[in-house]
């Protein structure tokens, strides 16, 4: 089931424990290692922190960790890649269903596809990855991008 993230996965976007204190910063930091390896413009991070402002990705997992899955606009990408972190302590993003509430989130998935169908299939991927309790804490308390990879390929 997860084999097709961890192929999209980009192993220099993903950050561990990050000490961040708003959805911001996350998806500013993953938006730069995603830059960095070659898979977005640099007009990137703005663009997602816009679409976040119009059209917010938290999402509350019924645990006691939340994800979100900020994303943008196929123009600003360059190629596909999926970067990750997760957060040594929650920051609030507003839910993907009902924006007015916050979601205290963990785990952040930030998706740069180049195609208009791909996302569609890779929130499904993301989504099957997040509906897994198991995986979403080992994802969480994984210590390496070793351990993120060995999470994400079962």
């Amino acid at each position: 089931m997860t084999s097709k993230l961890a192929e999209y996965i980009v192993k220099d976007a993903i950050i561990l424990d990050a000490d961040v204190s708003s959805a911001e910063e996350i998806i500013r930091a993953l938006s730069k290692n995603l830059m960095a390896a070659g898979y977005v413009r640099s007009t990137f991070a703005d663009a997602a922190m816009s679409r976040e402002r119009s059209i917010p990705t938290g999402l509350p997992l019924g645990g006691t960790i939340n994800a979100a899955i900020p994303h943008t606009d196929i123009e600003h990408v360059l190629k596909a890649g999926v970067g990750m972190a997760t957060l040594r302590k929650p920051v609030i993003f507003q839910n993907m269903i009902s924006p007015e509430e916050s979601v205290e989130v963990r785990l952040v998935f930030i998706l740069a596809l180049d195609q208009p169908k791909s996302q569609i299939e890779m929130l499904q991927e993301v989504a099957g990855v997040i509906q897994d309790p198991q995986l979403v804490m080992d994802l969480v308390n994984a210590k390496t991008i070793d351990e993120v990879m060995t999470a994400l390929k079962g």
